[in-house]
């Protein structure tokens, strides 16, 4: 059992909780019972698992699984693991994987996308994934200027539907979208606090690219003056805004509402 914050291991392990760790080693970190579950079902494979005693007795199923699926496997005591969590109450287990393994190609909707720029909360991009996944989006595009699709906090926000979603972090998003507006029929909706058209007013039975900017400053003028039909979501006087991850979501089921009575449900 590996009892010392200062073994070599744990403190490589320690540098993913931050990005230019995770880009150093091209790895990336997994917190808690449910995204190592999640990633099991995906049949990842992991670079490391380290767990406690506590947790193979309470999981020993899921704990068969993800060791049959590790390259290596530390047993590491209770503040070890809280050493390399970012999490102040980790439940006994953490898992890296190789980001090279999750090289995330360019989904292209066919149905309905979303399109995310310059998204800096880690706990917003992880909500957006998870909403996403519920509803039934074909694929999201990130900015590369976002925070890092593998933060920690996306992942435990996402709640394992980081597995489940098409991603892909784009180079050049307006020429992504641009190209993808060019096929027949396509829309791309944007959301702007100044437009006039409200978002159930929107035909979203077409295939639809949903565009959501940055939390304080929204879209760019490059990226919104893609849009066919800016939205806006009506909100009470007084109020000024939504978060962007429940904006998202607000918008996302009502298109899924139209497609479902169109006779093509998520």
């Amino acid at each position: 059992m590996l009892t010392s914050v200062k073994n070599p291991f744990i403190k490589q392990l320690k540098q993913l909780q931050r990005a230019k760790g995770r880009h150093e080693q091209q790895h990336m970190l997994l917190e808690g019972t449910h995204l190592i579950e999640e990633a099991c079902a995906a049949g990842m494979s992991f670079t490391a698992l380290c767990h406690t005693p506590d947790w193979a007795l309470h999981y020993p199923e899921l704990w068969e699984r993800a060791i049959a699926q590790s390259a290596r496997c530390e047993l590491v005591s209770p503040d070890v693991l809280k050493a390399i969590a970012t999490t102040m109450t980790p439940d006994g287990v953490v898992a890296t994987l190789d980001r090279t393994q999750l090289t995330h190609t360019i989904p292209q909707p066919t149905r309905l996308g979303l399109a995310l720029e310059t998204l800096q909360d880690p706990g917003n991009l992880g909500t957006l994934i998870r909403t996403a996944a519920a509803v039934g989006v074909d694929g999201l595009w990130l900015s590369s200027d976002s925070v890092d699709l593998d933060h920690p906090k996306v992942l435990r926000a996402s709640a394992g539907q980081w597995f489940r979603l098409p991603m892909g972090v784009v180079a050049d998003l307006p020429t992504q979208v641009a190209e993808w507006r060019s096929h027949p029929n396509h829309q791309v909706v944007a959301t702007l606090p100044t437009a006039q058209q409200i978002y159930w007013t929107v035909d979203f039975t077409r295939p639809t690219l949903l565009l959501l900017g940055n939390e304080g400053a929204g879209l760019s003028p490059a990226l919104s003056a893609l849009a066919d039909v800016s939205v806006t979501i009506p909100l009470a006087p007084g109020v000024e805004s939504l978060n962007v991850a429940i904006a998202a979501a607000v918008i996302l089921y009502e298109a899924q509402r139209q497609q479902a009575q169109m006779g093509n449900p998520s």
